[in-house]
């Protein structure tokens, strides 16, 4: 009988044993369950949290797209006006060019020459001027036996060699200076015509008349001068940069970005006034936007170059008043 309750005793210590082990075991595993429980709240407020960012920034970015897209569609607008208006301009630039020249202007695009035209009149097939006749006494006629003095016209034949020269380049227009139209007239007119006492200046002269960065202005007499650089370099409104000569300059010059200006006096306007009136032309001439034949093109470049050799020998056009 007391092995028996012994054995009894034995099994309920094991049982007990085993019930506490099994409480522990459980007990650890609900804390496990409840750390875990923790985590996923916690996981699933950071997911809220980064959603709902993520759609206030997705809507923040739309906003931004939004307000965007209307200001490049404004701007759009905007250039495609200016582009039309820029459009109209280089027609009526074309139309200007096509049809007029410094040698022949055309009168219809150029009202104030009709004046001139109406204040000729016809008289039994010959032309008088009104204007410059009520400006001079009238002398008295003279019998017709008088015989009428002799005048003189200014006659042109044109040059083989030269017209040949501009027809080859003609084929294939640029500002190339390789060719035998342009070399020739670099070394003939504008390299003399641009070739004053200040060498390294006419240099820069030349090269920004050639890249089409020259800027030239009015100078006010009574304005006083602002000198960036060495007065030698700028001179001033009494001395030419270019040439070094003590002459009234009534203009100055911008070469490309740089800040200075520099004073000349009206002989070196004129000289590169006329540089310049020539690369316009040719420019024309090189974009297409001249459409006379090739005689008219050759006679306007030779009365360019007749006027870069005038420049050069001191000729030149004084504004009177």
């Amino acid at each position: 009988a007391d092995s028996l309750s012994n054995v009894t005793m034995w099994k309920r210590k094991v049982v007990n044993a085993a019930h506490v082990s099994f409480f522990q075991e459980l007990k650890v595993k609900d804390e496990e369950c409840e750390r875990l429980s923790r985590v996923r709240i916690q996981l699933e407020q950071e997911l809220e949290e980064l959603t709902a960012s993520l759609f206030e920034e997705a809507h923040k970015m739309v906003r931004e797209a939004n307000v965007k897209q209307a200001g490049a569609e404004k701007q759009l607008k905007e250039a495609q006006g200016k582009i039309d208006v820029l459009q109209a301009e280089v027609t009526a630039l074309k139309t200007l060019v096509l049809t007029s020249t410094p040698s022949s202007p055309n009168r219809q695009l150029h009202p104030q020459l009709q004046s001139t035209r109406g204040a000729h009149k016809h008289v039994r097939g010959h032309t008088r001027n009104k204007s410059v006749s009520d400006s001079f006494p009238t002398s008295t006629p003279q019998p017709p036996s008088v015989p009428a003095q002799p005048t003189t016209r200014q006659d042109r034949e044109t040059d083989s060699v030269l017209f040949a020269e501009f027809l080859m380049w003609r084929e294939h227009p640029s500002l190339d200076r390789s060719s035998a139209f342009l070399s020739r007239i670099y070394r003939e007119d504008i390299g003399p015509c641009l070739s004053f006492t200040r060498c390294e200046l006419s240099k820069m002269v030349q090269s920004a008349v050639e890249n089409n960065s020259l800027t030239m202005e009015p100078v006010a007499m009574s304005a006083v001068p602002v000198v960036k650089a060495s007065a030698v370099e700028c001179a001033g409104p009494k001395k030419c940069a270019l040439s070094g000569v003590s002459r009234p300059c009534r203009h100055r010059i911008k070469l490309g970005d740089k800040e200075n200006y520099y004073y000349i006096s009206p002989s070196s306007r004129a000289r590169i006034t006329t540089v310049c009136n020539f690369f316009t032309y040719i420019r024309y001439i090189q974009q297409g936007l001249v459409r006379h034949d090739a005689e008219q093109m050759f006679w306007e470049v030779m009365r360019l170059r007749s006027e870069m050799s005038l420049a050069k020998l001191g000729f030149y056009l004084t504004e009177q008043g």
